[in-house]
């Protein structure tokens, strides 16, 4: 029980940190830059706060691997192929993590260089911007839709464990569904509505508090 509660409680801790790597990177860090209609400008000008999202998602994305480690034998006594699914699912999304990243740093690169030639080939470094900011877009998304995968395997897992209560794992797997089908529905070009993400933001922060104060409930499952 004391091992559960610890497992608990520092599985908690890491998923707030992605929770709150999260809110920063892309409501303060990347979003405001790589998204304004002047990022050619303003990403060199904000060229270390770049870096540093880089950088924390990078953890972030270790991060999540991390737990599916750390979760892997908790999962494996209700299902040892939902259990690996879930630490494959992490990884694929680290790797898209790592895609995005580096989408991230090619636009930083061509916003040094446009800063460095000043005027000079402006149109060549406005079309340039143009093509660079459409490969982020599509990283970026792509991103978001394959980080649905491990988040729905994750909430699908806690339903089946019953490890948390039942309602808090609907509410995951509904929030996850609403954040897949908006995140496929903007790649359509489609987009219905990004408060669709609300849910999903509300129970990624519900989740890591009720591991923390509350754990893991009892296993009664392995019979």
């Amino acid at each position: 029980m004391k091992s559960n509660k610890k497992t608990a409680r520092l599985v908690g801790i890491l998923f707030l940190l992605i929770f709150a790597t999260g809110i920063t990177v892309y409501q303060f860090l990347q979003g405001p830059v790589l998204f304004s209609d002047d990022f050619l400008s303003a990403t060199s000008a904000n060229s270390n706060e770049i870096i540093i999202s880089t950088l924390l998602l990078f953890l972030s994305g270790i991060t999540s691997v991390v737990i599916a480690s750390i979760l892997l034998p908790i999962f494996k006594k209700y299902g040892t192929t939902l259990a690996f699914l879930y630490l494959a699912s992490c990884i694929l999304d680290f790797v898209a993590i790592s895609i995005d990243n580096y989408s991230v740093l090619t636009m930083l690169e061509l916003s040094l260089e446009y800063t460095k030639n000043g005027t000079d080939n402006a149109d060549i470094f406005n079309s340039l911007g143009n093509v660079f900011y459409k490969k982020h877009w599509w990283t970026h998304y792509l991103s978001l839709l394959i980080s649905c995968f491990p988040l729905f395997i994750l909430y699908y897992a806690l339903y089946v464990s019953k490890l948390i209560p039942k309602v808090i794992s609907i509410f995951g797997i509904v929030a996850v569904t609403l954040m897949f089908i908006e995140i496929l529905f903007s790649i359509l070009g489609n987009s219905i509505s990004m408060n669709m993400l609300l849910p999903i933001g509300l129970v990624q922060l519900i989740l890591p508090l009720w591991l923390i104060f509350k754990g893991l409930n009892s296993s009664d499952s392995s019979t």
